[in-house]
């Protein structure tokens, strides 16, 4: 008896260009030879989620928790069998959107923090390129200290530069003179002593281009874990 796919259900918008980056990396990874055989998305691109910077880095936003519970609890109704949450910064409100659903979320900062662990067991020092949102609420620090990795962020100059990049790519601007802003960012990882770096920001995703360092892209280990659990496979089915 064929098994049936689940349905994946999407808490995008944060922002759209990262959620329509992710959605591509699901269609280009998918083994597929027609429409059929790609995975059921169902996707709220919601752009009118509280600012996490605003909520996180400057203190004074609304806090995006209720928003993305009740986004959760939406894509619950409509039939999703688990959710995603398009976005790193925002999985500081995890904890808010699984409470509220009775269905599996993936919680995209384990999996990738456990993909580095897997893949690079030597490795005890790993770059993070992200919002210093994501530094202020430590989603990758608890997880790394766990597994016995130092975590190296730029340095502030650098980590400034980064979250002009990130709010430039929100803006729609992906111009090589970004690109290349994006690159000494990681130049300055390399001198830190980081081989590897983790792009925990799905905008710098988005913005994507060759880099100077080695990276593990979270948004396209999320994309791979879509997959596999909505049709079952191991990843080695899963194109790269």
């Amino acid at each position: 008896m064929e098994r049936k796919e689940k349905i994946v259900g999407i808490l995008g918008g944060m922002g759209p260009e990262a959620t329509v980056d992710l959605m591509q990396r699901i269609i280009h990874l998918t083994p597929a030879l027609d429409d059929i055989d790609h995975i059921r998305c169902i996707v709220d691109n919601n752009p009118k989620v509280p600012s996490r910077i605003k909520a996180i880095i400057e203190g004074n936003g609304e806090d995006p928790a209720p928003c993305m519970a009740d986004m959760g609890k939406r894509l619950e109704s409509w039939g999703a069998d688990f959710l995603a949450i398009a976005c790193n910064t925002a999985h500081h409100y995890y904890s808010a959107v699984q409470d509220a659903v009775n269905i599996p979320v993936i919680n995209l900062i384990e999996i990738v923090t456990n993909h580095v662990k897997d893949t690079f067991p030597e490795h005890d020092k790993v770059g993070i390129l992200a919002s210093p949102a994501v530094a202020i609420t430590g989603l990758y620090t608890k997880e790394f200290k766990k597994l016995a990795i130092e975590e190296v962020w730029p340095d502030p100059d650098y980590q400034d530069r980064l979250l002009t990049i990130i709010r430039e790519v929100k803006k729609g601007n992906t111009t090589t003179q970004l690109l290349n802003e994006y690159k000494n960012v990681c130049r300055n990882l390399l001198q830190k002593g980081a081989k590897t770096a983790i792009i925990g920001c799905t905008e710098l995703s988005a913005l994507g281009g060759e880099l100077p360092m080695h990276t593990i892209d979270a948004a396209q280990i999320l994309a791979m874990e879509i997959i596999r659990r909505a049709k079952d496979q191991s990843y080695s089915q899963i194109g790269a």
